[in-house]
Formats: structure tokens, C-alpha cells, sequence
């Protein structure tokens, strides 16, 4: 279950820093994924989020899309997943697995902002492939002048309270989808911490 997982995410290190989980930035990232989804007259019958946290951008979503999509959340953190909302929702399911069983697939699945806390992003990219018709990434920049001429601090802030052991640059993201055998059709920042949001 949380084999390759950071120890912060389970021994208290992670909810101690970030008690909400981020939960506070759910309902902008859920509509940044519905402007999207506009803007390419994306409309699944299936979403999943991998690496869900407390689960409050499938939440969001939940009351802004048809009652009849199915929507599923895969957390590996212990903690993270207990802060996930009760199952209340007939179309809203959470799962303190890290990823869909072999098999299961979904017309839109969700990584926003966990590439950059995974150990083996490159195997875990290829791994997420199979499990959906298109992804929307959220990946976060740290790599830049600034970070550079402050030798390093913000990457290093980023490692201490967000647990980011992955830098990127536009380029360097971009380049890790390709590689991995996505194709990007779009692209476009996000709000806050510079963030391309990729589909």
C-alpha cells in the first residue's frame, strides 16, 4: 500500500505542516480542471484523481458535473486518506490504494500536483498511462533564476514543507511526458506557485 511512500506522509511530519492537507485549494484547482475540460468539449463518464489527498477536488467536482459520472479518489497516505469525506455520494468513491486496481479505467484521470513527490515519477507515469483516456497533470516549477540565485532555498523549502523531491522547469516537465508517451495538446499556468496545468 505505501511501498515507495515518503515516511512524512505517515508518521505525522506532513499533517503537522499542512494540517488541511491543502484541502483550501481544492475548489480553484477543481475549476481550473472544469475550464479545461470546457475549452476541449471534454465531457467523461469516469474521473479519477491519483494521489487524491483529503479528496476535496473530486468533492468539488462532484457538485459541478452530472450525477452520473463516476468519480474516484486513490490515496496511499493513512492520513491523508482519513481526512477524504465519508462516501455519501453514490457516484463518489475513495480508495487508500495508490493507484486503480490492473484493469480499471477512466475517460479523465487527474494528477495534480504529486508528480514531484514520487520516487520513481518516470515508472510511475508509464504505470498511470493505461488507466485513462486523457490526463490533466498539474505540475509545479520550482527550478528557476530565483530558486537558482537564493541557492536553492525555495526548491528547499519546497523538499521541507510540501515533501517535493523533484524539481522541474517547463522544459524538463514537458520533456518527462513526452518521454513517457504523452502527448500534450495543451498547456496553461495555473494560479499561485507557478504551476502548468497539462492535458
Amino acid at each position: 500500500m505505501t511501498r515507495g511512500l515518503s515516511p512524512i506522509y505517515q508518521n505525522g511530519t506532513y499533517l503537522r505542516r499542512n494540517p488541511t492537507w491543502h484541502r483550501e485549494d481544492s475548489a480553484a484547482k477543481a475549476d481550473e480542471i472544469l475550464d479545461f475540460m470546457k475549452a476541449h468539449a471534454v465531457e467523461p463518464r469516469s474521473i479519477c484523481d491519483i494521489g487524491c489527498g483529503a479528496g476535496g477536488i473530486l468533492d468539488h467536482l462532484s457538485r459541478m458535473v452530472a450525477g452520473d459520472v463516476r468519480l474516484c479518489g486513490y490515496e496511499p497516505s493513512d492520513q491523508a486518506f482519513a481526512l477524504c469525506p465519508s462516501n455519501r455520494k453514490t457516484n463518489l468513491r475513495f480508495f487508500h490504494r495508490a493507484l486503480p486496481e490492473e484493469g480499471e479505467y477512466f475517460d479523465l484521470v487527474l494528477v495534480i500536483d504529486v508528480v514531484e513527490h514520487v520516487d520513481d515519477y518516470i515508472g510511475f507515469l508509464k504505470a498511470l498511462r493505461p488507466t485513462g483516456r486523457q490526463t490533466i497533470f498539474r505540475i509545479p516549477l520550482n527550478v528557476s533564476v530565483q530558486s537558482v540565485l537564493f541557492k536553492s532555498g525555495p526548491m528547499l523549502g519546497a523538499r521541507r514543507d510540501f515533501g517535493h523531491i523533484h524539481y522541474f522547469t517547463r522544459e524538463t516537465a514537458l520533456a518527462t511526458l513526452y518521454d513517457t508517451g504523452y502527448r500534450v495538446i495543451d498547456l496553461r499556468y495555473s494560479y499561485g506557485p507557478v504551476s502548468p496545468v497539462f492535458l
